[in-house]
């Protein structure tokens, strides 16, 4: 349950209520973007993802985009974005336990768990098995996004935003990362 108050859509004003009607309109209104939406500045900072997410599909494609997205969200334990990602994934015809990855994917997934545990590790040899694949500006697209993501995980886990109601029958696929236990003792 989520740890704020959510006003409804009838309480927004201004550019608030603009972009809630906007999003209502498109049918993509999600529990993440009304809380988001409580506060103006947040939304338009946050809404920012889209434009890294269609960076990052251009410049990996969409498989190893969702890939390395939930990658990033498994690993930082975020339920909420991991079910979407779970979710793509399924679109995409995985199985989001079990597939295969190709070598970029994986140095993606790599990447990605890196991301979240301890970016001053990043090693150089992960950088350059990426630099087979990707361009100098397109990986800096790839962790650019990365960044973006860990920032959404963190706003939906710390504020404990609510799972959105099209994700519920997928909610016991969510494993939670386990590698934080060992940081505890």
């Amino acid at each position: 349950m989520a740890r704020v108050n959510l006003k409804q859509p009838n309480e927004l004003t201004g550019e608030a209520k603009k972009a809630y009607e906007e999003l209502d309109k498109a049918g993509k209104v999600t529990n993440m973007k009304l809380v988001m939406l409580q506060d103006y500045g947040t939304y338009k900072a946050f809404m920012g993802w889209y434009d890294s997410w269609e960076s990052l599909e251009k410049a990996v494609g969409l498989r190893a985009a969702t890939i390395y997205a939930h990658s990033i969200s498994t690993t930082n334990g975020c339920m909420l974005c991991s079910l979407f990602f779970i979710s793509d994934l399924k679109e995409l015809g995985l199985d989001p336990n079990n597939f295969e990855t190709t070598e970029n994917e994986k140095l993606l997934q790599e990447l990605g768990q890196q991301i979240v545990k301890d970016p001053t590790k990043v090693s150089d040899e992960l950088l350059n098995g990426l630099r087979k694949f990707y361009t100098d500006e397109q990986i800096i697209i790839i962790v650019g996004f990365g960044a973006q993501m860990q920032a959404t995980n963190n706003f939906n886990s710390v504020l404990g935003v609510d799972v959105d109601q099209r994700l519920l029958p997928l909610k016991d696929q969510f494993k939670p990362a386990t590698w934080r236990d060992v940081l505890d003792k």
